[in-house]
């Protein structure tokens, strides 16, 4: 593709050799004549000044100090991942079932659909226009798989699972298992049983091994445009709204609320009930308790989890503690010394 050709399919401008050929995308610090680079921030900035690529994706206000061929955009990064899906796209996978494949007889697969080696569909399922079911999938009974999804290999989505439109289920994600409900009876513990569902929005994107479980009752709900990365553990009940963003190895109890726009960072912990609401910010490894609230828009950090203001205070008085230990030892044995004199005296 010529850059000519890509700067009007960004609908930006170019400076440069219009007519130049660019095949590929790939980082500043490994690309050649043929390929993109992107530049977002300064830092990534006087990166480019040096790289090799054959056309740089900027901002506005770059200077080409070296006259370099570049489109100019508002957002590189976004720019960027548009031409990713340009010039990469996604492997195309023939329509039709493995001859390997189990698929029940009152299963109604629509147009299109893909159902990879080793995969398995329960009775009454359903798969929508366009699906791409991987192999060793497995899909319980009654599953609704909407349409345009994508499903890596070795996903299993339980009965009582509803899946929206275009999808992405990454290898080795579980969607529907029970959810973590026992009661202590006469010294043992009693399964309580989780006779919940789980349903997944439209443009949901789900991790590799993560794990969303059905409702003990009612519904595990994960909103449109929501993104788990991988290792992640959303607990029963669980209502998780519009386009949140939470990274791995992070873990939701039982009937936690995350409001939309919300943004959880990695290792995070919440308990049970707690309330997210909408674009507040957990910074990586805090700890959000039982019942709590982090109200709308605030950026919370640490265990238990506060303001960052008044976390980054704590931090900063932490650092005055052995001097103050300091300080306090030499005042309690000048404190002695006075003692002592005072009684030979």
């Amino acid at each position: 593709m010529r850059v000519r050709e890509l700067a009007e399919w960004l609908g930006a401008t170019f400076e440069g050799d219009g007519g130049r050929e660019v095949t590929a995308v790939t980082t500043l610090e490994s690309a050649g004549a043929a390929d993109v680079g992107f530049a977002a921030g300064k830092k990534a900035e006087l990166l480019a000044e040096a790289s090799g690529a054959g056309c740089l994706l900027v901002a506005q206000d770059f200077t080409n100090k070296a006259g370099r061929t570049l489109i100019r955009v508002a957002d590189p990064r976004g720019a960027v991942a548009r031409v990713i899906q340009r010039l990469h796209p996604a492997p195309t996978h023939a329509p039709g079932v493995h001859p390997s494949a189990t698929v029940e007889e009152d299963v109604i697969l629509g147009k299109g659909v893909s159902v990879g080696p080793g995969a398995s569909i329960g009775a009454g399922a359903r798969v929508g226009v366009g699906t791409r079911v991987g192999p060793g999938c497995a899909i319980g009974e009654g599953v609704v798989l909407g349409e345009r999804c994508l499903l890596h290999a070795n996903v299993t989505v339980y009965t009582g699972v509803d899946v929206g439109n275009r999808v992405v289920l990454h290898s080795g994600c579980v969607l529907g298992a029970d959810g973590f409900g026992f009661v202590l009876e006469a010294g043992r513990y009693q399964k309580f049983p989780q006779i919940g569902r789980v349903e997944i929005g439209d443009d949901v994107e789900i991790g590799a091994n993560t794990c969303v479980d059905r409702a003990a009752l009612g519904v595990t709900w994960i909103g449109e445009g929501a993104k788990l990365d991988n290792m992640v553990h959303i607990g029963h009940n669980c209502r998780i709204g519009r386009h949140v963003v939470i990274a791995a190895q992070t873990g939701l109890s039982g009937g936690v609320v995350v409001e939309d726009y919300a943004v959880i960072g990695g290792q995070v912990g919440i308990g049970d009930k707690a309330r997210i609401e909408s674009r507040a910010v957990l910074r990586s490894g805090c700890g959000v308790l039982t019942n709590k609230i982090v109200r709308s828009g605030q950026v919370v950090w640490g265990t238990p989890a506060r303001p960052l203001r008044v976390h980054l205070e704590q931090l900063a008085h932490m650092a005055y503690v052995p001097e103050l230990r300091r300080q306090v030892s030499e005042l309690k044995k000048a404190v002695e010394r006075l003692l002592l004199k005072a009684d030979v005296e």
